[in-house]
């Protein structure tokens, strides 16, 4: 066999290009020109209102708010933000470390919801273990379960929330604006990060030295639950990771989908 020949054979192996975090070239003074804007819209949702809660699933946009809320924000007495995450039971071993690298970065614990575990055992003895791949209702079910209902107790008692969530992530999330009410729950619901592109998100996380999760780096754009998310190739979408085998126009878990209006 010829070397050229060799080299494509091999080359028919090689496993394909995973995503990364981008490095666009943007300059420090436009990340910090954004830090500053990003902290007068989470020091008016604060002023605004008497309970708010962060629900943080530790992604790294999520890791850019959480620095301001325990930087900028304590530093001037506000104190109205609490963070939150849901652990349900199926995440990532490099998602839980995020945790820890947070309380030793700032000196604070995130507060933990999980699901019922009564709900979980009902729900694994009607669908199984990992019934969620059968049908998109068994997927809801789970959700419901292990995110859905955690959240809802997380916020029973705020008058507002803040979500990480961008335009770009998503073929549903494009028409998202700083700004929304919550039907199903009747509160604010703030969006801060709507207008940020990916590689705003990556330059301030390299800018600020923010503890991320790993499996950025291994090719996960989007984390959610282990079974429910894997590695992405450059270029695809950055949310074709998770419900991988569902239809791209139904990847969301619920949290952030509203109900429609009565008729």
């Amino acid at each position: 066999m010829s070397l050229d020949a060799s080299s494509n054979s091999s080359s028919l192996f090689e496993r394909p290009l995973l995503w990364s975090p981008p490095k666009g070239n943007i300059s420090r003074q436009l990340i910090q020109e954004k830090r500053q804007v990003l902290a007068r819209r989470l020091g008016t949702i604060a002023q605004q209102h008497a309970c708010i809660r962060l629900a943080s699933s530790l992604s790294a946009e999520d890791q850019v708010i959480a620095d301001i809320i325990l930087t900028d924000l304590q530093r001037a007495g506000h104190t109205a933000i609490d963070i939150f995450t849901l652990e349900t039971g199926r995440l990532h071993q490099e998602t839980l470390a995020l945790l820890d690298a947070v309380k030793q970065k700032y000196q604070y614990e995130i507060k933990i919801y999980q699901p019922d575990p009564v709900q979980v055992e009902a729900y694994i003895r009607r669908d199984g273990l990992n019934g969620f791949y059968d049908s998109l209702e068994s997927r809801k079910k789970c959700c419901l379960i292990r995110k859905i209902d955690p959240l809802n107790r997380a916020l029973q008692d705020a008058d507002a929330w803040i979500t990480g969530q961008r335009r770009e992530q998503s073929v549903t999330r494009t028409e998202l604006e700083f700004q929304e009410h919550d039907g199903a729950r009747n509160i604010f619901k703030y969006n801060p990060l709507f207008d940020w592109s990916e590689a705003e998100i990556w330059a301030y996380v390299e800018q600020y030295d923010l503890p991320v999760n790993v499996l950025h780096y291994q090719g996960y754009p989007s984390i959610g639950c282990e079974p429910c998310t894997k590695a992405v190739r450059a270029g695809e979408d950055p949310r074709a990771g998770r419900w991988w085998w569902e239809s791209r126009d139904s990847k969301e878990c619920g949290l952030h989908v509203s109900p429609a209006p009565a008729v």
